[in-house]
């Protein structure tokens, strides 16, 4: 086992099992058996160490979103990642903490959870479900979604109920999601559906100006309209 992994093994056992999500350097350097010089050589100070944890706890959820098959239902592929983002953190509290909250720079697993929630949330807009622009519905379900992972987790005892993640979850995909089929006069999830049906080369006689051009007004009638 190189220096590196040996590292990464340590700190990660100790983040599993501190009351506070974290650990000192003195300690994985004891627990690795080696100096704080090759700590520092491989993740450049505590908080690059903190990330890397963070990150290899979060490979195995994410390798798992990764190769999972999207389903005929994005509604319910959407439904099925919240509830598995809830339990992950439920799995690994200490992590889960670190990655949304404990550090300064979030690191690279905060952006991929969020480019594959994006990625479903765009299949919903091309099936005629979004009611929002993805983006702006991506930002709205994350942060709902990491809000009631660190609740559950930091004040367990005010938040006893099982039921509580699925009442939110349905609050906010209230909030982004039209119905099924969506109204026939309902701009706003038109304006999205035809945004998210557009090819990323302009189509037919339509230039990469006016295909920038219509991807612009689209968004605004997305937004303004479902207001």
């Amino acid at each position: 086992m190189d220096v590196r992994t040996r590292i990464l093994e340590a700190a990660a056992d100790l983040l599993a099992h501190s009351a506070e999500a974290d650990f000192s350097t003195r300690a994985v350097c004891e627990a690795a058996g080696v100096g704080a010089p090759a700590l520092y050589r491989q993740f450049g100070d505590k908080e690059g160490l903190l990330a890397a944890v963070v990150d290899r706890g979060f490979e195995k959820y994410l390798a798992g979103k990764r190769a999972a098959k999207p389903s005929g239902d994005p509604v319910r592929d959407l439904r099925d990642g919240w509830d598995n983002h809830v339990a992950f953190a439920l799995d690994n509290p200490n992590h889960y903490r670190l990655m949304y909250s404990g550090l300064s720079t979030p690191p690279g697993a905060a952006a991929e959870a969020h480019s594959l929630l994006l990625a479903v949330l765009e299949r919903c807009a091309a099936a005629g479900r979004l009611k929002l622009p993805p983006p702006l519905a991506a930002q709205m379900v994350m942060a709902a979604n990491a809000g009631v992972a660190l609740s559950m987790i930091t004040r367990p005892e005010l938040y006893p109920d099982p039921g509580f993640s699925v009442r939110v979850r349905e609050s906010v995909l209230a909030g982004v999601l039209a119905g099924a089929p969506p109204e026939p006069d309902d701009v706003a999830v038109t304006a999205t559906t035809l945004a998210a049906q557009l090819p990323e080369t302009a189509p037919g006689d339509l230039t990469a100006a006016e295909v920038t051009l219509l991807r612009e007004w689209l968004a605004r009638l997305s937004v303004h309209s479902g207001r």
